[in-house]
């Protein structure tokens, strides 16, 4: 035998000896968890994150007699939800993760009984909207009193806004009346696996050496979920490249002149190429900032040094976007020498800018001297951008990725059957539109619907058959409104002069026909709906449908042969046709059925 004969047969047998030891590893972890899995405890429902879409589903199921009396339901989350629960802040100071809940959002978790345990002076409602194009200035401006003409009730509200943690802990205390549900805080998910000798039930094992063994297993836990690991639902999507600021912001209360009850109701949202910013209020020296930005450097800068960020959020809601553009570039090139980019820097670069766009000190517009308009009666045009942020609040500032996301199916089939996703489990949305966590809400709504109806007709609640409804009710909804918040996002993420035209007319004329922008309103869950007593109802239908043709016109205004007949100059028969179809399809999915 030659040395190189012995030398590779030295490494066969290595590597067979490598090959029995990987085996006899895996071979030992899988008896081990088979062993675990033995000393099962039975569940119903297991449901995997205690996120406000978990405990949503969770305070659902609490709400229902027949359920809560029938099923043993526990959820598990990897966090402390004691803090959650005794979570307390000082009045004036607010988190900076928010949410616009819809006042569909609100009905649904009126009607579990959840909504009285959120502290509503952490609330605010949202009354009116003023979005406009950061490049050809186009505005479109949306009040609920188009909503509910002639109301005589409470004021109309769109939205209400809350922080997360707010929603969190009432949804905890209304689950702590219910002590049925079981809450397993502190405690991760060690491992999921399928029990072969009984219909390939789930078997979650955790941390704390015990395991679940789930007739349904839930998969509230988000973006990265192993329970969509485990059913392996594939996803797709792709990255914005763009980072999301958040911030909590203090400002001037309203003028007495525009409002002399105080409130702050107004929501401001402007696309710029970039991404869009969002300023949405809290109280009435208080608002909430939401702001899409590229590139990550810019960022990166921002998240570092509040002063400077606020100096940028002035004026971004102000200066021109040629001007914005040079910002983002005196700033962002500023990364390697961040100590010399002082405040007094920045601000002086805004006020040359305001100079040369001939911007009147006394006008709205003027931002880079804060407290100049503050006192005294109001410029005239007050009312068209936020107030002018004085101070951003300590240790509200973070920045995070943005993502589209869609799994392919939201309930598992085969061996990862009797397994369901919600939430950002199942999709991750643009936060352009704010509907995130209203997507995830209306996932549970119709799932708890699905699981009543299958307890009340004796059925079985992990069945395919059960689940099917909801998957086919909520994927048309999510897929649709995503797609159109998507193509809104590349619609404003261009500087294109054709598509700059063609967007800013359709926004004046979309902003001329109130029964059209009413139309929009009630299908982003502006209107209370009575919940249809069935999933996939006809009640549904038409709301996905309403969906579908809204996704239909923004999609037109994409399309390259619409934009092209408005450059031609038939931009105005388009969207006529466009919105006319808008407003019946619309319409009609907006109606409350009669009794």
């Amino acid at each position: 035998m030659t040395f190189t004969t012995a030398t590779r047969s030295l490494r066969s047998s290595a590597q067979r000896l490598r090959k029995c030891s990987v085996n006899r590893h895996m071979r030992r972890g899988y008896a081990e968890a088979v062993a675990s899995a033995q000393n099962h405890e039975e569940c119903d429902i297991v449901i995997v994150g205690g996120g406000p879409v978990g405990l949503g589903f969770a305070s659902a199921l609490a709400s229902n007699a027949a359920v809560r009396d029938t099923l043993r339901v526990v959820l598990v989350e990897a966090g402390d939800l004691s803090k959650v629960h005794d979570w307390q802040i000082a009045p004036e100071h607010y988190s900076n993760r928010v949410s616009s809940l819809t006042n569909a959002s609100q009905s649904f978790l009126q009607g579990t009984g959840a909504w009285e345990y959120v502290e509503q002076g952490r609330t605010n409602p949202v009354e009116d909207m003023q979005v406009w194009d950061g490049v050809s200035d186009a505005r479109i401006a949306f009040h609920a009193s188009d909503m509910f003409p002639g109301s005589s009730s409470e004021l109309p509200q769109m939205a209400r806004l809350t922080e997360n943690l707010n929603l969190q802990r009432g949804l905890l205390r209304h689950l702590r009346t219910t002590p049925q549900i079981q809450l397993m805080d502190k405690t991760k998910v060690k491992n999921i696996i399928r029990d072969e000798s009984s219909g390939n039930w789930p078997i979650v094992q955790l941390n704390n050496n015990r395991s679940l063994r789930a007739r349904l297993l839930v998969g509230a836990d988000g973006f990265n979920s192993p329970v969509r690991s485990y059913a392996k639902i594939p996803a797709f999507g792709w990255s914005y490249n763009t980072q999301a600021i958040v911030a909590t912001m203090n400002h001037p209360p309203p003028s007495p002149y525009l409002r002399p009850d105080g409130f702050n109701t107004t929501a401001y949202q402007r696309f710029l190429p970039t991404g869009p910013i969002a300023f949405l209020p809290l109280s009435p020296t208080v608002s909430s900032l939401v702001w899409s930005i590229n590139p990550p450097e810019l960022s990166k800068v921002l998240s570092a040094n509040p002063a400077i960020l606020k100096i940028m959020i002035n004026a971004a809601f102000r200066l021109p976007e040629q001007s914005m553009r040079y910002l983002y570039d005196f700033v962002s090139g500023s990364v390697d020498r961040a100590e010399s980019l002082s405040e007094e820097l920045v601000r002086k670069e805004v006020q040359w800018r305001e100079q040369a766009h001939g911007i009147a000190a006394t006008s709205a517009y003027a931002s880079s001297l804060v407290g100049a308009n503050e006192v005294g009666i109001p410029p005239a045009d007050a009312d068209m951008v936020p107030p002018l942020v004085t101070s951003i609040q300590p240790g509200t500032v973070a920045s995070f990725p943005l993502k589209f996301n869609h799994a392919e199916g939201y309930i598992g089939e085969g061996h990862a059957a009797r397994t369901v996703l919600v939430g950002d489990a199942a999709h991750s949305v643009h936060p352009l539109a704010g509907q995130g966590l209203n997507l995830g809400l209306a996932d549970v709504e119709c799932l708890s619907r699905c699981v009543a109806n299958a307890v009340n007709q004796g059925g079985d609640v992990g069945s395919y058959t059960a689940l099917l409804p909801y998957t086919q009710e909520r994927y048309p909804a999510n897929h649709t409104l995503m797609s159109a918040v998507d193509k809104l996002h590349k619609l404003y993420s261009t500087t294109a002069a054709p598509v700059v035209w063609a967007r800013g007319v359709g926004l004046e004329v979309l902003n001329e026909l109130d029964s059209i922008k009413a139309a929009f309103m009630m299908a982003a869950g502006a209107q209370v709906r009575n919940p249809p007593s069935e999933p996939g109802s006809a009640q549904t239908r038409e709301h996905a449908n309403a969906w579908a043709t809204a996704a239909a016109s923004v999609e037109g205004a994409m399309n390259g042969i619409g934009i092209a007949k408005a450059v031609g100059g038939g931009l105005a028969g388009v969207l006529g046709d466009r919105l006319q179809d808008l407003g019946r399809s619309l319409g009609r999915g907006g109606t409350r059925p009669k009794n």
